[in-house]
């Protein structure tokens, strides 16, 4: 979604003045259009209508790690989300949850970006400052059940205090978890007793919530070690689990392998999941490797009402977002699959960092280093993330591609109907490409 900015205001203002600078440059195809700014003073309705444009426009810049990587652009951000809420520095306190809900209270400031607020809660619970980069914040939103839906992951330019505040719901909280996926980092973290503390509360956390797949026998064995409070030995077993560290979405709906299938998404370990439940109460599961996506894109789309036409004066239909992937289902045969979720963006996000990760690996360097260190007064990303190049834009998809006929062997159960492409009324510039797609043949699958 991208929203005018007037060329008089582009060159006055603070945060106007910096777009200005930015698109000149990075260049108007880079830089999306900034929500515009009035001169007069906002009403409630107001502000809160220029809080969704600017949280969907920070999404989608997170996507461009050109711009996520730019000092200029996130303090930039970061200037505009405190003046669309008209917040001022002052000092506050800060609530943030371990997964198991614990409760950790910082004092930071308003102003206070994503790394300071991380920094902060480090130091109250005594994590060392090498293992900082392998946790991160979220947003979520807390359901009547008690449950975590994930909202986003918070960034370098969020002020995270300005990004739960502005909702002004209680639903909302600030999560501590993980950053990683692959579970060989895990070693890095539990040599530390606060790490171990923190992966093991998260580890319990997420089987608890049933996010991790344990059979009865492993849940018996998993309840000796919890009782022997054998954490370590507890680690090892859950990470043999199926799902163990992977993040769950809410309940949506796929294209795959029918047409309105409803899934249940998980990203974790190098791969998104896709689990629907069939007649009979039999549950699948298809897995989707991020080494065999070419590209992948996340769409948006305000459904019209019944009759094709909107009327002045009605409510617009709500947003539907859809993440789209390019995948590899056998050698020189590529099938369009499509997610549609209010997550679609967080899932995005998730396939990136999957991306970078593993091509961090690739290149013998560490996450230990792939925290933003501050120097001199500013933040410097580390030599190891410099070398994660931005993927190559690739052509856009030609929609006449031939559907995939046949399934994965864990999807073998299903009946597949043809399954036609996602439009591609989408610019090459909307299609992420990955550094880390491989070929493969059929004897892989």
């Amino acid at each position: 979604m991208h929203f005018s900015i007037p060329e008089t205001e582009s060159r006055s203002g603070d945060s106007g003045g910096s777009a200005y600078v930015l698109r000149k440059e990075y260049g108007a195809n880079v830089l999306p259009a900034f929500p515009p700014k009035k001169l007069f003073s906002l009403t409630p309705a107001e502000v809160e209508q220029r809080r969704e444009q600017l949280e969907k426009y920070m999404q989608a810049v997170r996507q461009d790690p050109l711009l996520g990587s730019s000092e200029t652009f996130n303090s930039f951000l970061r200037r505009a989300q405190q003046e669309t809420q008209q917040v001022p520095t002052e000092e506050v306190s800060l609530e943030v949850l371990l997964s198991n809900g614990q409760k950790v209270l910082v004092n930071v400031l308003t102003s206070d970006q994503t790394e300071d607020v991380l920094e902060a809660v480090a130091a109250k619970l005594d994590l060392p400052d090498d293992l900082i980069g392998y946790f991160s914040l979220f947003l979520v939103r807390e359901k009547e059940d008690g449950a975590f839906s994930f909202v986003r992951k918070l960034q370098e330019f969020e002020l995270p205090y300005v990004s739960v505040t502005s909702l002004r719901s209680q639903e909302y909280k600030i999560v501590l978890r993980k950053s990683y996926w692959d579970s060989a980092y895990d070693d890095d973290v539990m040599e530390n007793r606060v790490g171990l503390n923190l992966l093991y509360a998260q580890t319990v956390s997420d089987i608890e919530r049933g996010w991790i797949l344990v059979t009865k026998e492993q849940h018996r064995q998993l309840k000796s070690l919890q009782e022997k409070v054998s954490k370590k030995e507890f680690l090892r077993l859950a990470q043999t689990l199926r799902h163990y560290g992977y993040l769950r979405f809410d309940a949506c709906v796929a294209d795959f392998p029918e047409k309105d299938c409803p899934v249940v998404v998980s990203a974790g370990n190098s791969e998104l999941s896709l689990q629907l439940r069939l007649p009979g109460q039999q549950l699948r599961e298809g897995s989707f490797r991020v080494t065999r996506m070419r590209c992948w894109r996340v769409t948006s789309s305000v459904p019209l009402p019944s009759g094709g036409t909107s009327s002045p004066g009605r409510g617009r239909g709500e947003v539907r977002l859809e993440l789209a992937f390019e995948y590899l289902m056998s050698k020189d045969r590529l099938q369009w699959v499509t997610i549609t979720s209010p997550q679609a963006i967080m899932m995005s996000i998730c396939l990136q960092s999957m991306v970078d990760e593993l091509m961090v690996k690739k290149s013998g360097g560490s996450i230990r280093k792939m925290l933003r260190r501050r120097v001199g007064g500013t933040l410097r990303r580390s030599d190891s993330q410099q070398a994660v190049k931005s993927p190559p834009l690739l052509e856009s998809p030609d929609a006449t591609r031939e559907s995939m006929v046949k399934l994965s062997s864990k999807l073998s159960a299903v009946s597949l109907r043809g399954i036609g492409s996602p439009s591609t009324d989408a610019s090459a510039s909307d299609v992420h490409g990955n550094f880390a797609f491989e070929g493969i043949g059929d004897e892989d699958l």
